[in-house]
């Protein structure tokens, strides 16, 4: 297929009320084709946290028009002469980063060591972000994705596009820092909030085989399902009087996955153990609580973060999903529906993941919604 013969278009953001169901369809031009590049023919794209955190510009401002999406799965349908670990007809997916120094003159410690998630230089988003050359990225919302083909990483035929599509973000945003802090045999892990991230988190602790997984909530209406994700114990915090002092000093690492500002924190550090590490992946428009010192200078502990993964990180992933049969729970959304697929997400109604799907039979027709 030559490049004259698609049209790159997607749900494009144009002001911070598109968050409520206000995207438009709309054609964009996607960065100069380069030969290290990859064209993607999308199929699937997951509905990330990221995605409303961007549309409303609750990180920063955002430059409209944005098309949003970064858990980007289809079939490659242009490959760079550059290009050798793809070819046309694969299935590939692209996970919230489109581009680092990795590759070029004078890289960086953290993409000669792998970790091209912690670029310093140059660290190029999936959309909303600027190429190396200059031009706009666009996300997945979309028909077609262009990007750096050594970010599009092959999908293991064992992996189901639906399923691969959560990974290639929440996937790993949950994996690579249990796979860092030792999640495994002898280790007891917490799972701070069973949304996207947190239920990835549970699965994936428990197919590293850690000891325990115990999941914390404000209510028990999401008690269930931690069970049937493998979780061994829940706290409902709002329904429990004194859950902290009952499971004090009882993890040894706990993730935590929220994005509000009001999370009792000082009282989820009391239930790590001596030497103990509490990891934040989810990101609050509005910043984390204050932080008391005693309880860490008393045990020891560290407060840390972690973001998303690099390439290696998601092939690694991959791998462990495939031997251990890790299935993430995902719902398929036609790409039409996707406005209104991100006022429910806002209103946390998946459980726990929405995809966004490109039927045949639709394409062509978003522009007349």
């Amino acid at each position: 297929m030559a490049a004259t013969d698609y049209k790159f278009e997607g749900w494009l953001g144009y002001d911070a009320s598109s968050v409520a169901g206000n995207m438009r369809w709309g054609k964009f031009e996607p960065k100069a084709w380069e030969e290290t590049d990859v064209d993607i023919k999308i199929t699937h794209c997951g509905i990330c946290g990221s995605d409303l955190h961007t549309l409303r510009s609750g990180w920063g401002a955002t430059p409209y028009p944005c098309c949003v999406g970064h858990e980007i799965v289809g079939r490659v349908v242009r490959v760079g002469s550059q290009v050798t670990h793809l070819k046309l007809g694969d299935r590939a997916g692209v996970g919230a980063q489109a581009d680092s120094c990795q590759g070029r003159d004078g890289n960086c410690e953290a993409c000669t060591s792998g970790m091209e998630n912690y670029c310093p230089k140059r660290n190029v988003g999936t959309y909303g972000s600027r190429h190396w050359n200059g031009d706009k990225s666009y996300g997945g919302y979309a028909t077609y994705y262009r990007g750096p083909a050594y970010f599009a990483i092959k999908i293991p035929d064992a992996i189901s596009s639906l399923e691969a599509a959560p990974m290639l973000c929440a996937g790993v945003t949950a994996y690579t820092p249990l796979r860092f802090h030792g999640a495994g045999p002898g280790k007891r892990v917490g799972v701070i909030g069973l949304g996207g991230v947190g239920h990835f988190a549970v699965m994936w602790a428990k197919a590293m085989d850690s000891d325990k997984v115990v999941v914390a909530s404000r209510s028990s209406s999401k008690k269930e399902d931690a069970i049937k994700l493998g979780a061994d114990d829940f706290i409902a915090t709002a329904e429990e009087p004194d859950w902290e002092k009952k499971r004090a000093s009882s993890l040894d690492i706990i993730i935590s996955s929220v994005s509000n500002s009001d999370m009792p924190l000082m009282k989820y550090l009391s239930l790590l153990r001596l030497d103990g590490t509490f990891v934040q992946v989810g990101a609050p428009d509005d910043g984390l609580p204050t932080i008391g010192q005693f309880p860490l200078i008393m045990k020891r502990l560290k407060i840390t973060g972690s973001l998303i993964g690099s390439p290696s990180d998601i092939r690694e992933m991959f791998q462990l999903a495939v031997d251990k049969g890790v299935r993430p729970w995902v719902e398929a959304i036609p790409m039409t529906d996707a406005n209104g697929a991100i006022v429910d997400m806002e209103k946390g109604k998946p459980r726990y993941r929405y995809a966004l799907v490109n039927e045949p039979e639709e394409q062509g027709k978003q522009g007349k919604l």
